[in-house]
């Protein structure tokens, strides 16, 4: 029997229930994967809420999560791709917070050696994001790019890829979070009142701000960015809406391969995901409102 977290109506994280299921065999071109670790992302929390319910409908009972990690356990009928006992990196729309699941082959990638459980499951959404957002933008040596909340798990992220394609990075943080970005090799600068001419201040050492990343899209972040960069082509958020689209920001658009790149970029030492919180798959809720409520560094991530 697999456990799942799942909820059949929308709300906070305290409708998330606990329950069990039996899955059935692999049928063709399907994979039974054994998760061994799950990452926890705002999109959960928001996906739970009933904020996405426009863009992506559930049919209830819904389990959120979209990325984990773990062991193939069973495939499908006359299925090569993969084998049981293959370790796997899964990334797909919904249905991640379970000890066990059923998926489509094509969601699974190959988990690389000398990547555990817990780092790689933190590789589809943050390192495929900031990703896909770095290649977007083209950068590399000569950029001095502006990643907005640049401590968080796209964030963090980000600056580690940013500063192995040969890039200056700036990011915005907390204070408290300022020496974990000097770490990553980010120039930290704080949110709030007056941030651009803060890292105008910067950008005498550094360099004109020629790359924006925004992670979190307040209007403080748009702002900034529309103050400090030109050329809006050269500016991409994770969180579209209207104030940055009338700024020009374009939305970061999810790139074919990112997983593999991602573990190829984790499994070689340029990016390590800081994980801020482990918690078993039945504290699900707990761990959604770390998330909902928290500005803290890095991932959360279950263990079955």
């Amino acid at each position: 029997m697999s456990t799942r977290i799942y909820f059949d109506e929308y709300g906070g994280p305290q409708v998330l229930k606990v329950g069990a299921e039996e899955l059935p065999e692999p049928g063709e071109g399907q994979v039974r994967v054994e998760f061994r670790a799950v990452s926890v992302n705002p999109v959960d929390w928001k996906l739970v809420a009933g904020y996405l319910k426009q863009w992506a409908p559930l049919d209830f009972p819904a389990v959120p999560g979209s990325e984990a990690a773990g062991v193939v356990t069973a495939v499908g009928p006359a299925f090569e791709g993969f084998a049981v006992g293959d370790e796997v990196i899964w990334n797909g729309l919904t249905g991640g917070y379970r000890t066990e699941a059923l998926v489509p082959a094509e969601q699974l990638t190959p988990l690389p050696a000398g990547v555990d459980f817990e780092q790689a499951a933190c590789i589809p959404v943050a390192g495929g994001t900031a990703y896909s957002a770095l290649k977007q933008l083209g950068v590399g040596p000569g950029d001095t790019l502006l990643i907005h909340a640049a401590a968080g798990g796209v964030g963090s992220a980000a600056v580690q890829i940013a500063v192995a394609l040969g890039a200056r990075v700036v990011g915005t943080a907390s204070e408290s979070n300022h020496e974990y970005l000097r770490e990553l090799g980010a120039e930290p600068v704080t949110y709030g009142a007056g941030l651009a001419d803060r890292v105008r201040d910067l950008s005498h050492a550094t360099g004109d701000v020629t790359a924006v990343f925004d992670t979190i899209g307040n209007d403080e972040a748009v702002a900034a960015t529309a103050q400090l960069l030109q050329d809006r082509s050269r500016a991409v958020t994770t969180v579209p809406g209207k104030h940055s689209a009338e700024a020009g920001i374009a939305a970061v658009r999810q790139l074919e391969g990112r997983v593999e790149e991602v573990a190829t970029l984790t499994a070689d030492g340029q990016i390590t995901f800081h994980i801020s919180h482990r918690m078993p798959l039945i504290e699900a809720a707990d761990a959604l409102e770390i998330s909902r409520t928290g500005h803290g560094r890095g991932k959360i991530v279950l263990l079955p």
